[in-house]
């Protein structure tokens, strides 16, 4: 019998996908806080997770192997790259980037994503004991 890891796993095989691009997303905002006429951006996380999520059931009902046409997460992810709405008004730069809230938002991406990696953890140290029996 194979394993199916889309349901041994669920969503968070792909919180983790989004998340990492989540960062990237974030630090090139850091990074380009004293850039002029920059646009900060984010990851729209729910719209992301909720095409992931129906992209594994659209596997799920196929019940198939992956094919080259199939989406993976480098194209969920990709579309959803967001401009940040700014929360400061313009210091005449252009630039949007809030440093504090950029800092903040990383940081709680950060615990996110180790939390997903915890989740991951529990599901494959599950399945490790389901196949060693104990």
């Amino acid at each position: 019998m194979a394993i199916n890891f889309d349901k041994a796993l669920g969503v968070h095989q792909y919180t983790l996908g989004i998340r990492a691009e989540r960062a990237e997303v974030i630090s090139s905002n850091i990074a380009n806080a004293d850039t002029p006429h920059y646009k900060a951006r984010d990851v729209d996380f729910s719209a992301a997770m909720q095409a992931a999520h129906s992209q594994q059931q659209q596997r799920n009902h196929l019940d198939t192997a992956d094919n080259e046409r199939h989406f993976g997460l480098a194209e969920l992810t990709g579309q959803y790259v967001k401009f940040r709405v700014p929360n400061q008004p313009d210091t005449g730069d252009g630039n949007t980037v809030d440093i504090q809230q950029e800092q903040s938002a990383f940081m709680q991406n950060a615990l996110e994503y180790q939390m997903s990696l915890g989740f991951l953890d529990s599901k494959f140290s599950g399945m490790k004991k389901a196949l060693r029996g104990d």
